[in-house]
C-alpha cells in the first residue's frame, strides 16, 4: 500500500474532494468484486454445489464488515505495538474519528481509508473459500472467517502497511497485496484442505464447472474491480503513479491470459474459457504487489511468467494429493510468489519509489526483502490456517457427512437449489399430473 513508501509532504495536507471521491469509487469497486469472485467460483463448482459457493463469498460481506468496524481497523492500522499489531482506541467501532479527519500524510478522510481497507479485509477470507468447495459446513466456514481474520488477516495486514509494521519498516514492497490478500489467502487455504481432507471422488470423478458462462461473469467482474483494487492503493491520484499502475494492471492480465492459452494449447490441445478465466486471474494476482514499481514492459513480463507457472502449477494437486478444489493454491499462492518476488527484479526506481530491482542495477537487496515478506507470511498463515482449521474440526467438525455432500451440499445447508428443474420439458398436462422430481435427483441429472 501507498502508505508503506510515500514520504508524507512538508506541508500539512488538506482535504481533496477530487481524491476523496475517487478513493470511494474504488472502494466500490473493491467490493464488486467480492460478488464477482462469487460467480467466478460458483460458475466452477457442480451444480449441487454453486449457491453454497456463493454464500461462502457472501457471508464475508457480513462478518469482516463488522469485525473491522468492532476491531479489525484499530488491529491493522491503530498504533503500532511491538512492529506485529496495531491499536488505537479512537479506532474501536471507528468512535473517535472525525468526519474531517484525515489519513496521516494524505488528503483523504479517515473514513475513507477505513473503508476501503474494509473490502481488503473482506475478499480476502472469501479467496480462501474456493479451496474447499463441496464439502464444509457453513457454520463452521462462517466462524473460521471470523477467527481468521482475527487472527491472520489483522496482523498481516498491519506488518505489511501499518506504520511501524515490521515488513513495512523492512522496505517490502507490496503495492495492492500480494502478501497481505492472495499469499495470505493462498498459504491459509493449502493449511485448511491438508486438515480436512479431499472431496468424496477426487481424482475420479470429473467435477467439471457446471456453468462456464458465469465463471466468464465472474472473471470480468473481478478484472472491472481490480482496477479500483490496484490504482486505488496510491490513495490518490496527484503524480501519476495510480496511473502507471491502472496500466499495467490492464497489461499484465492481457499478458498472463494470452500465455496461460498458449501453454494450454500446446500441452492439451485446446483453447478453453475457464484458461482465458484463471489465466487473466493470474495476471491480476501477479501485478498486484509489483505494479507500482515495474514499467508496462516490465508488466507483460510479469504477467506471461505469471500465465504460465501458474497454469503448470495447478495440476500440482494431482501429483501431490492435496484437493484444491478451484485452484486457489495454484493461482493466487503461486501467483502472489511470483509477483512478489518479481519486484526484486523488474523494479525501475522510477515509479513509485527508488528501490530498484537487479535488472535495473540495483542488486539483490531488494529481491532479498521481497522473500522475506514472501515466506514469513506464507509460513505464518499455512501454519496459522492449518491449527484453527484442526481445533475447529475437532470440536464443532469443519466437513458436512459423506451422504450430505454426495447428495448436494446446497439443499443440506441453504434449503435451496441454483436451479429449478420441475417444470423442464412439461406441457400443461405433464405439470398438473407429473410427479415431482427430486431435488438431489434433479441435480444428479445435470451434473452429479
Amino acid at each position: 500500500m501507498a502508505s508503506a513508501i510515500t514520504t508524507l509532504a512538508a506541508d500539512a495536507p488538506t482535504l481533496s474532494a477530487a481524491n476523496t471521491g475517487f478513493m470511494l469509487i474504488c472502494s466500490a469497486l473493491v467490493m464488486l468484486m467480492t460478488p464477482g469472485l462469487a460467480f467466478f467460483y460458483g460458475g466452477m463448482v457442480r451444480v449441487k454445489s454453486s449457491l453454497n459457493m456463493l454464500m461462502m463469498s457472501f457471508i464475508s460481506l457480513g462478518i469482516v464488515t463488522i469485525l473491522w468496524v468492532l476491531y479489525g481497523f484499530s488491529l491493522a492500522f491503530g498504533t503500532d505495538s511491538g512492529s506485529l499489531i496495531g491499536w488505537s482506541s479512537d479506532y474501536v467501532g471507528l468512535s473517535g474519528i472525525g468526519i474531517t479527519e484525515l489519513w496521516d500524510g494524505y488528503t483523504i478522510p479517515v473514513y475513507v481509508f477505513a473503508v476501503f481497507q474494509l473490502m481488503f479485509a473482506v475478499i480476502t477470507p472469501a479467496l480462501i473459500s474456493g479451496a474447499l468447495a463441496d464439502r464444509v459446513k457453513f457454520s463452521a466456514w462462517a466462524l473460521f472467517t471470523a477467527l481468521w481474520v482475527t487472527v491472520v488477516y489483522f496482523p498481516v495486514a498491519h506488518w505489511v502497511w501499518g506504520a511501524g509494521g515490521w515488513l513495512f519498516e523492512l522496505g517490502v514492497i507490496d503495492f495492492a497485496g500480494g502478501t497481505a490478500v492472495h499469499i495470505n489467502a493462498g498459504a491459509a487455504a493449502l493449511g485448511v484442505i491438508l486438515v480436512i481432507g479431499k472431496r468424496v471422488g477426487f481424482k475420479k470423478d470429473p467435477m467439471r464447472p457446471h456453468s462456464l458462462p458465469l465463471v466468464m461473469l465472474g472473471a470480468g467482474l473481478l478484472w472491472f474491480g481490480w482496477f479500483g483494487f490496484n490504482a486505488g492503493s496510491w490513495l490518490g491520484n496527484d503524480d501519476g503513479v495510480g496511473a502507471v499502475m491502472f496500466v499495467n494492471t490492464q497489461v499484465a492480465t492481457a499478458a498472463a491470459m494470452l500465455a496461460w492459452l498458449g501453454y494450454e494449447k500446446l500441452r492439451h490441445g485446446s483453447f478453453t474459457t475457464l484458461g482465458a478465466a484463471s489465466g487473466a486471474v493470474a495476471g491480476l494476482v501477479a501485478i498486484t504487489p509489483s505494479g507500482g514499481s515495474c514499467s508496462p514492459l516490465g508488466a507483460i513480463a510479469i504477467g506471461a511468467i505469471a500465465g504460465v507457472v501458474c497454469a503448470m502449477a495447478v495440476g500440482l494437486k494431482y501429483k501431490f494429493n492435496f484437493d484444491d478444489s478451484l485452484d486457489v493454491v495454484g493461482v493466487h499462492l503461486v501467483g502472489g510468489v511470483i509477483g512478489s518476488l518479481l519486484v526484486g527484479f523488474f523494479a525501475t526506481g522510477g515509479v513509485q519509489s527508488d528501490a530498484a530491482g537487479l535488472f535495473y542495477g540495483g542488486g539483490l537487496e531488494q529481491l532479498g526483502k521481497q522473500a522475506i515478506g514472501v515466506f514469513s507470511v506464507l509460513a505464518y498463515s499455512l501454519v496459522v490456517s492449518a491449527v484453527l482449521a484442526f481445533l475447529l474440526d475437532k470440536t464443532i467438525g469443519m466437513r458436512v457427512t459423506e451422504d450430505d455432500e454426495v447428495s448436494g451440499i446446497d439443499q443440506v445447508e441453504h434449503a435451496e437449489t441454483a436451479y429449478d428443474f420441475s417444470g423442464a420439458g412439461g406441457g400443461a398436462s405433464s405439470r398438473s399430473t407429473a410427479t415431482p422430481v427430486p431435488v438431489a435427483a434433479a441435480s444428479k441429472k445435470v451434473d452429479a
